[in-house]
């Protein structure tokens, strides 16, 4: 008679020992995924300078090459590397506009950029607006309101106003403030300005100037 097998039996310690076995091999897996992502995150790219390293920018939609140092802002390299000084540096603490710039159609303080980190960016100045040599209908209207003194703050201004009009074209008055509260005038012409970004707008003008305080503009 032939003898029954005998059933394969599992006991405690070996239950354990083989699970204990499969659980060192998910963590392991576990562990050196984690290590991968965390490798991932964590590359960094090749240091730059502090030497000037080569850095291309388009702007007003001409490429430039230049000799910077990584350490320069791109309000630095329109000024001191280029001819393109319409950008003004007044307060370098992006607190004031002057140095507003259009970065891919988005106002910016130039100020507050590093020239080398908006290489394959589209960048717009005061200088790239008007074509051909035909004021556009912002700078017109500056011109016609008497919509600046000085004219320092002048280019910021009107950088605003046309990234302002570029998103909105029918804006009220209450956003054509808000638009502009970024910047400073410190001549204290805001209630041309305001007038001014209206006409080029299309939309009536007020008949009176009304005074503006500081605090309204926010």
């Amino acid at each position: 008679m032939t003898p029954k097998p005998t059933p394969p039996t599992l006991d405690r310690r070996s239950f354990l020992k083989g699970l204990g076995t499969s659980a060192v091999a998910v963590a392991t897996v576990q562990v050196g995924a984690m290590a991968d992502e965390l490798n991932k995150a964590s590359a960094l790219p090749t240091p730059q300078g502090p030497a000037a390293v080569p850095v291309s920018l388009t702007i007003n939609g001409e490429k430039k090459d230049f000799q910077l140092e990584p350490r320069v802002t791109l309000l630095d390299a329109l000024r001191n590397f280029s001819t393109l000084t319409g950008t003004k540096e007044v307060c370098d603490r992006g607190t004031c506009g002057a140095c507003s710039v259009l970065l891919d159609g988005k106002l910016t303080y130039a100020c507050m950029k590093l020239a080398i980190e908006v290489q394959g960016h589209d960048i717009r100045t005061i200088e790239g607006i008007a074509q051909n040599g035909q004021l556009t209908p912002v700078q017109q209207a500056f011109v016609e309101c008497d919509a600046l003194m000085c004219g320092f703050c002048t280019p910021g201004f009107v950088m605003a106003a046309t990234s302002l009009l570029e998103s909105n074209p029918k804006p009220t008055e209450d956003e054509v403030r808000r638009a502009c509260s970024g910047n400073l005038c410190r001549c204290g012409t805001y209630p041309n300005i305001i007038k001014a970004v209206m006409k080029a707008s299309g939309a009536p003008l007020p008949e009176t100037n009304e005074v503006i305080r500081y605090g309204s503009l926010a």
